[in-house]
């Protein structure tokens, strides 16, 4: 029956881990959700533990950082974040988040966390070589076939380089210079 579970959950926390001031980071929110507590009970045990949690396990997000965050995520005031910023965990802060939230499901709730980070490392890596080796053909094949180099450039180009914040469709503009 956990096999079942265990994709769902995977889905589940790979979409939870951001990119923030260039590490893998999961929210104390997020992190608060998976592990069945509430959100200020998973920072007092934090808190509680400080020195378990140095400046590169664990920080607090910046007030910009938090605004943006709001709304990319586009947050109610409900549910996920409130008014205070969370705080940010990276890989080895959640490795450290199993000793100091001693439970069952802390200890498979991490198990999962942690493939997904090694899952996240291996799709960059994967990007990565699939990169050098365009680079590679580009420079074989140069300009016959730089049209089809550029459109797979363009594929590859992660999600996060795309305009936020619009929802829906575009209209297309017709002949002429007014849309319709």
């Amino acid at each position: 029956m956990a096999d079942r579970k265990t994709p769902i959950l995977l889905g589940r926390i790979e979409s939870q881990i951001f990119l923030l001031r260039g590490q893998k980071v999961m929210l104390s929110t997020h992190l608060a959700e998976l592990y069945g507590v509430e959100p200020r009970a998973l920072v007092q045990a934090v808190k509680r533990n400080i020195e378990r949690f140095p400046g590169d396990f664990m920080f607090p997000l910046s007030a910009e950082e938090f605004a943006k965050l709001k709304s990319q995520l586009v947050i109610s005031s409900r549910g996920g974040i409130r008014r205070a910023a969370p705080y940010a965990f990276t890989e080895q802060g959640v490795a450290m988040l199993s000793s100091v939230l001693q439970s069952d499901r802390a200890i498979h709730v991490n198990i999962e966390i942690m493939r997904a980070f090694v899952r996240f490392r291996q799709m960059l890596a994967t990007h990565a070589e699939l990169a050098r080796k365009l680079k590679a053909l580009e420079k074989k094949y140069d300009a016959q076939f730089k049209v089809v180099f550029d459109a797979i450039r363009e594929l590859m180009t992660l999600p996060e380089t795309r305009k936020k914040g619009v929802i829906g469709f575009a209209p297309l503009a017709r002949e002429g210079g007014k849309g319709g």
